[in-house]
């Protein structure tokens, strides 16, 4: 989807929330540009570091808050975003402060957790989501509690429609999404306007 901007000499793509750089990564194997990835976590940028010394692609590391990006207005072709907006101490107030450096026209992504549409899967996911997943995530890293926050920060987060809404408030248009394994995830996308 992001395939045109990418391809840009000179285009200018932020993945907010970077974490361990994956997505970074992704991006700028295809970037004709800069990739800047950005998260406040230190050490998880340390991991995001090793893998990036490791490439020859024009990538960047910022440690900033995605509340308060060190970017000028109207300065970004593209952001990105994965399993991060949720985690966001104000949401609305991030898409906002996304909408503020994208260039007009510019693309927002985010990818992030959402509602299951099929009732059946949706029960039988939901189940797994809030039982299983919590212990077998805690059994593999070894850390009680590791995966215990992740049912609350979706459960709480909006769904595919509210989640466009937020967007549409925040000055985006031309808002979609696309669900992926049934609605467990969607792909939010928007232009600034």
């Amino acid at each position: 989807m992001l395939q045109p901007v990418l391809a840009r000499p000179g285009s200018l793509v932020i993945d907010l929330c970077c974490g361990t750089g994956d997505l970074t990564l992704a991006l700028a194997r295809y970037s004709a540009g800069k990739v800047i990835g950005t998260d406040f976590s230190h050490p998880m940028l340390l991991l995001a570091r090793k893998k990036v010394e490791r490439k020859t692609w024009p990538i960047l590391l910022l440690e900033s808050d995605s509340l308060a990006l060190p970017l000028c207005d109207n300065t970004v072709d593209a952001i990105t975003i994965a399993f991060g907006l949720r985690n966001l101490a104000d949401q609305a107030h991030g898409l906002r402060e996304m909408h503020r450096v994208l260039k007009p026209g510019g693309t927002v992504a985010i990818l992030e957790f959402s509602r299951v549409r099929t009732p059946l899967f949706g029960a039988v996911f939901r189940f797994y989501f809030c039982h299983i997943l919590p212990r077998l995530g805690n059994w593999i890293s070894g850390v009680p509690g590791a995966y215990s926050y992740l049912h609350d920060s979706v459960s709480g987060f909006p769904d595919q429609e509210m989640l466009g809404v937020a967007l549409q408030a925040a000055g985006f248009g031309n808002v979609r999404y696309r669900n992926f394994t049934g609605g467990i995830a969607a792909l939010h996308t928007g232009e600034r306007v």
